[in-house]
């Protein structure tokens, strides 16, 4: 049995995201201005960690950049209160809830980046 070690997050982006990202518009033709532009992702870690690891650029042990560009450059904070109820998963179940959660904050207006 898989261990349930993975969890979703969400971090709020700044409203530049939205202004400077053509990939960000593109994806999200239904965007409410009034709401947020949120990244979707999912870790093994806790999600301030992660959420560390994007606004500091942090690299593998092999060299590669693991931080969203997007989050980098316009991450703001993270926010729990579309997180939190969720439990601990197995990675496929994280890779599936992450699109999923994404899926559901866009029908709700909300600009949405997720890998």
């Amino acid at each position: 049995m898989a261990a349930k070690r993975y969890s979703v997050y969400v971090i709020e982006l700044s409203r530049r995201a939205w202004q400077e990202s053509t990939k960000l518009r593109k994806a999200n033709p239904q965007f409410n201005p009034g709401l947020q532009c949120l990244y979707v992702g999912m870790t093994s870690k806790t999600p301030e960690q992660r959420y560390d690891q994007h606004v500091t650029g942090a690299l593998s042990k092999k060299g590669h950049n693991i931080s969203s560009s997007l989050v980098r450059k316009y991450g703001m904070y993270l926010r729990p209160s579309l997180y939190r109820h969720m439990e601990l998963m197995t990675k496929a179940e994280a890779l599936a809830m992450e699109e999923k959660l994404a899926l559901i904050l866009r029908r709700q207006r909300y600009a949405v980046w997720y890998n």
